[in-house]
């Protein structure tokens, strides 16, 4: 800036100097915050996650992201635990994998997440007792069938959402962390959802949006517990991904495969606490900040209540 520029400054009002000031430092904030995004979506370097151990434990493997991230540790020379309800599907995706990555180790766990974990959460310890389990993904999780208003959802599907994902995702934790707290090393990471912390609200999915802001708040508490012993605990953000609980058939720029999410999750494994791996969701997150709260959930609201409708029709198909 040369002494022309100074003098001018000088000469104005004391109102506007201050905001010429905060502008630059907010034009500064903003620009270090852009870079910091390009370097850590783009450029920042995936870790070894053979190095926190030889063996990853997956949740929900045999279909949508779960799936995706079994095939995406076994291309980086991991052995994988999987764990599911469907023998049969366990074994279809155990064979899939084997036949592109000849050298993985793969052990599987039948459990429903469903019923009365204390049996499968047993048959897990057993599992793992002597593996150096380094990588956990707690994926498997349920949503609605559609769209409900709250007094609307059953008995049934209550309880399964709080049994599948927040009691199975504790209890597998709980599980798996003595050896990685033994060993001083882990990586965890569990699957939240952007109807808990990118939406203000996700109304007709409460219980669904309040079980995965759960998984958020957990996280968070065992990064700040764990970090210390050498684990990085991590949640997951998504927005839609192409699978069946989403119902979504094809993918898109905004809208990723499960294995295209999974690529994409696998460079942020140890990092950030939180983190929304897939960079187009993350622009979409940026947008809705932007936009006031009422506004979203006036949306969220009639997109939803269009959801709900399709479900309602379908319903009334299936009883004719």
């Amino acid at each position: 800036m040369d002494l022309s520029c100074l003098e001018h400054l000088k000469s104005q009002p004391f109102w506007v100097l201050l905001l010429t000031i905060l502008g630059s430092i907010s034009l500064l904030k903003n620009s270090i915050s852009f870079l910091i995004w390009v370097y850590v979506t783009f450029l920042r370097p995936a870790k070894n996650l053979k190095k926190y151990g030889s063996w990853a434990l997956v949740t929900g493997p045999t279909d949508g992201i779960g799936k995706g991230f079994a095939f995406q540790l076994a291309r980086k020379g991991l052995n994988l635990v999987l764990v599911g309800r469907n023998p049969n599907k366990l074994k279809e995706v155990s064979d899939e994998i084997q036949a592109k990555f000849g050298k993985t180790q793969i052990k599987t766990i039948v459990v429903d997440f469903s019923g009365d974990l204390s049996e499968g959460i047993k048959r897990i310890e057993e599992t793992i007792d002597g593996l150096d389990v380094g990588v956990l993904i707690n994926n498997v999780g349920i949503s609605y069938p559609y769209a409900k208003f709250f007094h609307e959802v059953d008995e049934g599907l209550l309880n399964d959402l709080f049994k599948i994902n927040v009691e199975g995702t504790t209890k597998v934790t709980q599980a798996v962390l003595p050896g990685m707290i033994k060993r001083k090393k882990g990586a965890i990471v569990n699957i939240g959802s952007g109807s808990a912390i990118v939406l203000p609200s996700d109304p007709l999915y409460a219980v669904y949006a309040a079980t995965k802001a759960y998984i958020d708040q957990f996280s968070r508490c065992l990064y700040v517990e764990y970090k210390k012993n050498g684990i990085d605990v991590q949640c997951q953000v998504p927005l839609y991904v192409a699978t069946k609980m989403a119902k979504i058939k094809r993918s898109s720029f905004f809208v990723p495969s499960s294995d295209g999410y999974a690529r994409a999750a696998m460079r942020w494994i140890g990092y950030e606490p939180r983190c929304t791996p897939y960079w187009p969701h993350s622009v979409l997150w940026y947008l809705a900040r932007s936009v006031p709260e009422s506004a979203i959930d006036a949306w969220r609201l009639g997109f939803c209540l269009t959801i709900r409708k399709k479900g309602l029709l379908k319903d009334s198909r299936k009883t004719e």
